[in-house]
């Protein structure tokens, strides 16, 4: 069998250029870009994803659709890394621990055509929530809020500019922005955690370039009775445990800690999980420390794509 010819469209973002350099060193696959001259050129374009085995789209959103829309060859597969397609139920959703085993999500993404990257805060709150929902420890109509911060890089290919690039500016200590409570992320966790209610998402970046911290508060007296923090701890820990990219921190761990570091995980496409309880007052705090540009965007698409591969070959 030839060797799969993997078409990156959009590398020269942030995602993009985190793919292309994760990919660069691979044999197993041959990796096409556009050159500068042909990016912005819709028939090149057309030609190079209709020429591809699997497509990766690193762009925003209205071109995510018009390059989808642009294929007419019945054997290419797509990997989108925009929102375009995140609620759409004829997309296979890109997170493959979101429900363990071959029949599950990996088997999905395996064998799916289309498959629509998670996005980055999506991931922590999908991987903490899901699980507890489906588990019935957390009522899917529970007032679930969200708290989330960023590294700048979250912003795209501008962040970056604004703080590394020419003329760059120091990144302002912390900002929560979104203050509308209409960030685009927040239908893609209500539909994939499972819940029935919007949840109040608060997002915010801090003056780090990547890196995430999310964290969910809940309050016991809202939750089935006998349900506590050592019995939501236990769920996450058997539905994540034979994951290799998300792993939960033991409860004696996570009771040690003091502050968490977004920034722990850079360069890496883990996710750690954990799960923090006030006894006395009967509050858990749930948390997900991950890269936004690894877990949550470029190491998710290198996933992905490895396990359609499999199919490929």
């Amino acid at each position: 069998m030839s060797t799969p010819v993997v078409f990156i469209d959009g590398d020269q973002g942030t995602t993009g250029l985190q793919i292309h350099d994760r990919l660069r060193n691979r044999t197993d696959i041959r990796l096409f870009t556009l050159a500068a001259a042909e990016r912005k050129d819709p028939l090149r374009r057309a030609e190079a994803i209709n020429a591809c085995d699997i497509a990766i789209l690193c762009l925003p959103d209205a071109a995510a659709r018009e390059a989808v829309s642009a294929i007419v060859n019945p054997e290419v597969r797509v990997i989108d890394a925009s929102s375009a397609h995140r609620t759409r139920p004829d997309w296979t959703y890109g997170f493959p621990e979101m429900t363990p085993g071959q029949t599950g999500q990996t088997g999905q993404i395996a064998n799916a055509s289309r498959v629509t990257n998670p996005g980055c805060y999506p991931t922590g709150a999908v991987g903490l929530l899901r699980p507890l929902v489906q588990a019935g420890l957390l009522p899917d109509d529970y007032p679930v809020s969200i708290h989330a911060v960023s590294g700048y890089s979250g912003r795209g290919r501008a962040g970056v500019e604004e703080h590394e690039g020419p003329g760059a500016v120091s990144a302002p200590a912390y900002q929560i922005y979104g203050l509308e409570l209409a960030h685009k992320h927040t239908p893609e966790i209500q539909q994939h955690a499972g819940l029935a209610q919007r949840p109040a998402f608060v997002p915010a970046y801090g003056a780090f370039r990547q890196g995430i911290v999310l964290t969910v508060p809940l309050a016991l007296r809202l939750l089935p009775a006998g349900v506590d923090g050592a019995t939501l701890h236990a769920c996450l820990a058997r539905h994540y445990a034979g994951a290799t990219h998300v792993s939960v921190l033991p409860l004696h761990e996570s009771s040690a800690l003091k502050q968490l570091d977004p920034q722990v995980l850079n360069g890496t496409n883990d996710m750690h999980l954990g799960v923090f309880h006030d006894l006395q007052h009967e509050h858990v705090l749930l948390s997900a420390v991950f890269d936004n540009l690894g877990k949550g965007a470029s190491g998710a698409a290198v996933q992905n794509l490895d396990l359609m591969l499999t199919r490929q070959s």
